[in-house]
């Protein structure tokens, strides 16, 4: 179907490009009646470039490499690009953005890896925020060079701190065995499931009492990632007893505080307090840590672990459950014996 006019087009160029398909529009015309052409972006696919040809005729933009700041460029690349990434994402690097405020009014092509370099070293914070900022300016540099604003890609220069190594400390069998002497008091039923499911904080205490099988014996859950959400994981035998125990039809969530959903924040205080009782230091997420680790020293199938974990191994394949796999992920589960 023909674009009507002024609407612009979507050329594809000849050669081997990683982004082949030109998005562009006709602002004029030469002396020798050629046309003059501003290039709005480059995409890999046709469809990839209608729909930057939409977005820019649905709200147009001043794409002048001579005159486009930082900010201007992060406001259009918000515009064009930020809605296909996904909200946790996006969100992360709009709020990178506000440690960049020095350069906003920068010209971008003027831009230098050591200015990048120096909001990354000056922002004050870790460096998970460090990684964000890094991060940010891929963004930008990959789309000033789709829209000519610049020519080279400075961004890949930066560095920032890198991720420090794990400090998440497995319960020991003797604590584990511990837990079990006192599993009838408050609370340390919720340890014990943690250890023998390897859910998030977020994902046990979310966990409703529709999510619970106890005829097929599975927990339905999972949040964060794609391989992690709508996950399925066996009770493992050794806290069926304490999963049927909390299961009570006249709630909503399988573990509740005088009959809400417990809160993070009344979770972490309800764990102290079991931390205290058994004179132990751990963090809730050292569950999901011992969990794994118990699966691998046990031998079980890595892409097993991988699903349960809800982790996107390359193994793992689609994410459906046959009463075969659920089998698969229960012989993987079991073979915790302590």
């Amino acid at each position: 179907m023909r674009n009507p006019n002024g609407y612009g087009s979507v050329v594809k160029l000849s050669g081997n490009r990683r982004n082949p398909y030109v998005v562009r529009k006709t602002t004029g015309w030469s002396d020798l009646g050629y046309p003059v052409y501003n290039v709005i972006g480059y995409c890999s696919t046709r469809e990839a470039g209608m729909i930057v040809l939409a977005a820019y005729n649905a709200n147009p933009y001043d794409i002048d490499k001579s005159k486009t700041t930082l900010e201007d460029l992060f406001k259009l690349w918000d515009e064009t690009k930020g809605p296909k990434l996904k909200a946790a994402n996006r969100g992360k690097l709009k709020s990178a953005y506000k440690h960049c405020s020095k350069l906003y009014k920068k010209i971008y092509k003027d831009i230098r890896s050591y200015h990048m370099q120096e909001v990354i070293d000056n922002c004050g914070k870790s460096y998970s925020t460090q990684g964000a900022i890094k991060s940010l300016f891929k963004h930008l540099d990959d789309f000033a060079l789709e829209t000519d604003v610049i020519n080279k890609s400075y961004a890949q220069l930066t560095t920032s701190e890198p991720i420090p190594p794990s400090n998440k400390i497995p319960f020991t069998d003797d604590e584990v065995n511990a837990l079990w002497k006192i599993k009838d008091e408050p609370w340390v039923d919720s340890v014990l499931v943690f250890l023998y499911s390897g859910w998030r904080i977020s994902e046990l205490l979310g966990l409703k009492i529709t999510d619970v099988d106890l005829d097929a014996g599975t927990m339905a859950g999972g949040v964060k990632t794609e391989a992690g959400k709508n996950r399925i994981v066996p009770i493992h035998s050794k806290i069926l007893d304490l999963v049927t125990a909390r299961y009570n039809g006249s709630n909503e969530y399988l573990f509740e505080f005088e009959k809400h959903r417990v809160a993070d924040h009344q979770y972490r205080a309800i764990w102290k307090d079991v931390m205290t009782r058994l004179n132990m230091e751990h963090n809730p997420h050292e569950c999901r840590h011992t969990f794994r680790s118990r699966l691998d020293s046990a031998g079980a199938n890595s892409a097993a672990i991988n699903k349960i974990m809800g982790h996107a191994g390359k193994d793992v394949g689609e994410r459906v459950y046959t009463h075969k796999s659920i089998d698969e992920l229960r012989t993987a589960i079991e073979m915790i014996t302590n």
